[in-house]
């Protein structure tokens, strides 16, 4: 089954400059400010093929922000993948060997037995995301979907997204069954640990609308942290909050087991279904159907397909807030 691909609309910048650090690890830059305050970790290519992280860690690096406060790492993960994007085959620069927002499990990271140069990367990163106290992990969707965050399972995520403000739809759920993602590592994942991560989905990869979602967030992150002020920012980064944040939980994954998954129509994401019962696809030739009312499909696409890999995942709204800095 061949799928179209989405145009490519924005440059994808040389990020080779900053493969020398102090830090020691390649594309890993971290500065401290000398005074009291958070780790805070901006991170971007944890896929290759997903841009705009990329695109705001390169600006924040050749416009030399510091932190003001307590330490701040820009990071660039999965550069492999990202030095093999082709425009011809655009979805085939995710990864070299395996995801590498699949691997982050101590017992995984800690297995020598186990190679592979999403492995071998996460193993040189592992340092420094261990010191991290808040961690913002910036991606881009396969399908063009309004933005979204990934709070994670657990209360503190979907606190620290409130307090972030945008974007409008925040995910609770507990990651995927093919592996932990960063976000969800260690202290990340842990309800008695003060640390805390969000990753937010920007968009479609290749889209300009994609690196104003990852500029917007990023700002917005690092000033709730504290370790930056407004003065500090790139002119035109802040973008007007929405007027409410819905939270949706993830209640189940719909995994493929085979190579024989198909939609019932071309979903991007965030479609809900009134009614239970409703026809969304097949799976092996088995109707696959929504389990209760208004369900939303969240990040469906085939574009990864291969068995184990989560196509959609399926969510209920459990609550609409109102955001208190939108403009009235």
């Amino acid at each position: 089954m061949s799928i179209e691909a989405y145009p490519i609309e924005v440059e994808f910048p040389d990020i080779t400059p900053h493969e020398q650090s102090s830090s020691g690890i390649a594309y890993v830059h971290t500065f401290d400010s000398g005074l009291p305050g958070p780790h805070v970790m901006i991170n971007a290519l944890t896929h290759g093929n997903e841009v705009c992280g990329a695109i705001v860690v390169d600006e924040l690096l050749r416009r030399a922000l510091r932190p003001r406060r307590g330490r701040l790492t820009l990071s660039f993960a999965n550069v492999a993948a990202y030095g093999r994007f082709d425009p011809a085959k655009p979805d085939a620069a995710r990864f070299v060997d395996q995801d590498f927002n699949r691997v982050w499990t101590a017992a995984v990271l800690d297995d020598t037995s186990r190679t592979s140069s999403e492995l071998e990367r996460a193993r040189a990163l592992r340092p420094v995301v261990d010191t991290v106290d808040a961690l913002l992990d910036l991606h881009s969707m396969h399908e063009k979907s309004k933005p979204l965050i990934v709070a994670g399972p657990l209360q503190k995520g979907i606190d620290l997204a409130t307090r972030l403000g945008t974007p409008a739809t925040v995910i609770c759920d507990e990651g995927h069954p093919e592996g932990r993602r960063m976000r969800d590592y260690e202290g990340f994942g842990d309800p008695a640990s003060a640390k805390n991560a969000l990753l937010i989905e920007c968009g479609q990869h290749w889209e300009p609308g994609a690196v104003a979602v990852a500029r917007d967030t990023t700002a917005r992150f690092l000033l709730l942290a504290g370790v930056i002020d407004e003065a500090d920012l790139p002119p035109g980064w802040l973008a007007p909050l929405p007027a409410a944040q819905h939270i949706v939980r993830v209640t189940q994954p719909v995994v493929a087991t085979s190579m024989d998954f198909r939609f019932a129509a071309p979903y991007t994401g965030l479609e809900i279904f009134p009614e239970a019962g409703a026809l969304i696809g097949w799976s092996n030739g088995e109707e696959v159907r929504t389990p209760y009312d208004n369900c939303m499909l969240v990040m469906p696409s085939l574009r990864q397909l291969r068995p184990g890999v989560t196509v959609v995942r399926l969510g209920k709204i459990e609550q609409t807030i109102a955001n208190p800095g939108a403009a009235g």
